[in-house]
């Protein structure tokens, strides 16, 4: 299933907390129910915005790993 991202953030390169920080940024200034796609090399980011999502309320929807590239969509809550 590929679910259609409103918005995509390139977070590659970045490190933790940036990742987070950035996608943070990104969802405030979304609509409920929209789809943010992140794009990370930093390996710890998949656990972190697992963490993130519980926390702050918004769905993570998939995750997936390709070429040292993790790829997370959150739904805005």
């Amino acid at each position: 299933m590929t679910t259609t991202a409103h918005k995509e953030l390139d977070a590659r390169g970045l490190n933790c907390p940036l990742p987070i920080l950035k996608a943070k940024k990104a969802l405030a200034e979304m609509l409920s129910g929209q789809v943010l796609k992140i794009v990370a090399t930093d390996a710890g980011s998949v656990k972190d915005f697992q963490a993130f999502a519980k926390q702050t309320g918004n769905e993570l929807l998939e995750q997936h790993s390709l070429n040292g590239e993790h790829i997370t969509l959150l739904k805005r809550r």
